[in-house]
């Protein structure tokens, strides 16, 4: 994926803390420009929140479009080519329930399976084998209201992986699970790359540790490319970074 010079910039009353105006009057710059090429087959990006990370994955889909310059996929414009696009990358959400669209659980990965098992019989075994893999076996029948959010976030990563897609869009994935599945869902996108169609992962979390693991780590800070590094030296730089804003805000407010 390459950017050049992108922008985002959205209407807004006023720029907030670290925050500049937009190129239009009445609106603000939320990330940019960014300049970038990444063909490492895991990306993580971090920093806090409200600093940009998901506008940035986002543009990766066509789910935001840049005010300014260009995103390209698969050598593909990401706003001009947005459904071919989507047909190559999947995109797993924080919040599942904005991704889970049929009534079941089974459905649901059903109709991730529709384009590569014809057969109805076909797509309901493949569905119920993906649910076990992803711990959610027995729940083909169940209504996605009644899963647990973890339930519904495996359910989420189930359906888009069931797509084979070429690169994996993952937005916190591991938000809402617990230790152990959160230790089972980063082993799994981690061992992604070179799998089936996928080539290539990128996350945003807060998981530190799960960062670290990454072959290239971007921090972002005030919508912009604070650090540019591999896993491990990247969280260590962002670790000392927000220790020294810390000693220094309490130093501050001690003065």
């Amino acid at each position: 994926m390459r950017l050049r010079d992108v922008v985002v910039d959205l209407p807004g009353a006023a720029p907030g803390p670290g925050q500049q105006p937009g190129g239009e009057a009445g609106t603000v710059r939320v990330l940019g420009p960014i300049n970038l090429t990444v063909t490492e087959p895991t990306v993580a990006v971090i920093g806090a929140n409200g600093s940009g990370k998901s506008t940035l994955v986002r543009l990766l889909n066509g789910l935001v479009a840049p005010s300014a310059g260009a995103v390209t996929v698969h050598g593909l414009d990401a706003a001009r080519d947005t459904a071919a696009v989507r047909a190559r990358t999947g995109f797993v959400f924080t919040d599942p329930l904005v991704q889970l669209v049929m009534p079941t659980a089974g459905e649901d990965i059903e109709l991730s399976l529709r384009r590569t098992h014809r057969s109805r019989s076909d797509r309901h075994s493949a569905a119920v084998s993906l649910l076990e893999e992803h711990g959610l076996g027995g729940l083909e029948h169940r209504s996605i209201y009644d899963l647990s959010g973890g339930q519904r976030q495996r359910l989420a990563l189930a359906s888009v992986l069931a797509t084979d897609p070429v690169m994996l869009v993952a937005d916190e994935p591991t938000t809402l699970l617990d230790l152990q599945w959160t230790l089972e869902v980063e082993d799994l996108l981690l061992s992604l790359p070179g799998t089936g169609r996928c080539a290539q992962l990128v996350f945003t979390t807060h998981d530190l540790e799960f960062a670290a693991q990454a072959e290239r780590c971007l921090v972002v800070a005030d919508g912009r490319i604070a650090h540019d590094a591999p896993g491990p030296d990247a969280v260590r730089w962002y670790r000392h970074d927000v220790a020294s804003r810390h000693r220094g805000r309490r130093e501050s407010g001690q003065s």
